[in-house]
């Protein structure tokens, strides 16, 4: 039992960080599929115009989501340059499920909407393991450990 126990202790944060970023992706992807949903069945949009401004939309929520809760511990530099790193991260997060629709759609000539929707699915989950991994190590900035007192003054020497 203190092996899981250790295991879980070293890895706390990990497993925090990835739940609390699991649930603001999951309500990401509720808003994705709808305003896509939405736009491409409900209003005649095109595919991948539907998912580039469904993905727009995911991406405020989830950004918000992501810096005000799932990482909010750790200290970025500053609203302005999360904002700008997480746009440029989830741009090409966009490029991975638009190529995966593209080429269902037009490559595979699956047009239906479970095959669309599946193939967003599919995007969705390679670009949410490369934003994770992206947002950890590029936007969301780990804090550096604290130094104990004793580190941060050299002892004097005795001579």
């Amino acid at each position: 039992m203190s092996l899981i126990r250790d295991t879980y202790l070293r890895f706390q944060v990990l497993v925090h960080e990835t739940a609390k970023f699991g649930v603001v992706g999951a309500i990401g992807f509720v808003v994705q599929l709808g305003v896509q949903n939405v736009l491409h069945s409900g209003y005649g949009v095109g595919p991948l115009t539907a998912v580039v401004i469904a993905y727009a939309v995911a991406t405020v929520v989830t950004f918000v989501g992501n810096r005000h809760w799932a990482f909010r511990h750790r200290k970025g530099k500053g609203l302005g340059q999360e904002w700008v790193l997480f746009v440029v991260l989830n741009v090409i997060g966009i490029f991975i499920q638009v190529g995966i629709v593209a080429f269902v759609h037009y490559g595979l000539d699956k047009t239906g909407n479970l095959a669309y929707n599946a193939a967003t699915i599919v995007g969705i989950g390679i670009g949410t393991l490369f934003r994770l991994y992206s947002y950890r190590k590029f936007v969301f900035l780990a804090q550096p450990p604290a130094q104990a007192p004793e580190q941060l003054e050299p002892e004097p020497s005795e001579h």
